[in-house]
């Protein structure tokens, strides 16, 4: 009985871990199309060097880079590093939410933001620049998510939590864009509150400031080694989410770390 329960963990979690990489190659699309105002759906997957339409044994996520040695089957032409770097991370980040929430709407939602979260981070390094529709949707998410919540635990909790985080989120923002004049912008501010809205009040508070601490540090460390120098603008969405990923997944314990220190 022991042992038939231990496999079925093991199958749920490789299961995750398997639709978190499958998801993650979709994410791909989203990245590289979405800035582009292309749609993600049509035309079907292709080689972003000669075009050439790729088949089924080309999009097997991890093992297709893998098999292929990254490189197209076609043209011969390197695969960017970033697809299987995003399909790692998000069946990574489905594996550790699962762990955390279990099989639940909760899962699921939180899923589905993260994956949000991802695409957001990336596009905005690539591109500097975090587009809307990607924050309506989050949006949209966010509050069938504190809906859900309302409804099946019958309590304002969820949808309180959810206005003050996104207000605070957005507000944070807004106040350091009036003083800085520019030191961020109104993607970071419309980012900050969607993650207020899934988050919370307390969580997105966590979320700002673990992302303004590692911003902070690898900032130092990319002047220092003179990657970049004090004019070069530095995207802080990628910082902003990994604050959040940080607070989603262990906001509990880091919360009652600082306590200690108290």
């Amino acid at each position: 009985m022991f042992l038939r329960k231990y496999e079925r963990k093991n199958s749920m979690n490789l299961l995750v871990i398997v639709i978190g990489f499958i998801v993650g190659s979709f994410l791909n699309v989203c990245v590289f199309r979405i800035p582009l105002k292309e749609s993600i759906i049509f035309p079907p997957s292709h080689c972003m060097y000669c075009q050439h339409k790729l088949g089924i044994l080309d999009l097997i996520p991890l093992l297709s880079f893998i098999f292929l040695k990254g490189q197209c089957r076609y043209c011969g032409k390197k695969i960017n590093m970033q697809y299987p770097v995003i399909e790692l991370a998000n069946g990574m980040i489905y594996w550790i939410l699962f762990r955390k929430f279990g099989l639940s709407y909760s899962f699921m939602f939180y899923a589905l933001f993260s994956s949000l979260l991802l695409v957001i981070a990336v596009i905005d390094f690539r591109t500097q620049m975090i587009p809307n529709k990607l924050i309506i949707f989050g949006i949209l998410l966010g509050t069938i998510f504190i809906t859900i919540d309302y409804i099946i635990n019958r309590s304002f909790l969820a949808i309180q939590n959810g206005i003050t985080g996104f207000l605070a989120g957005a507000l944070m923002i807004l106040i350091i864009i009036l003083i800085s004049q520019g030191g961020m912008g109104a993607g970071d501010m419309k980012l900050m509150g969607v993650i207020g809205l899934f988050l919370g009040f307390r969580g997105v508070i966590m979320s700002f400031f673990l992302g303004v601490l590692l911003g902070g540090i690898i900032g130092v460390i990319l002047l220092a080694t003179k990657i970049k120098d004090r004019k070069a603008a530095i995207p802080f969405a990628p910082f902003l989410v990994l604050g959040t990923f940080a607070s989603l997944y262990w906001g509990d314990q880091i919360f009652c770390w600082y306590l200690s220190l108290l």
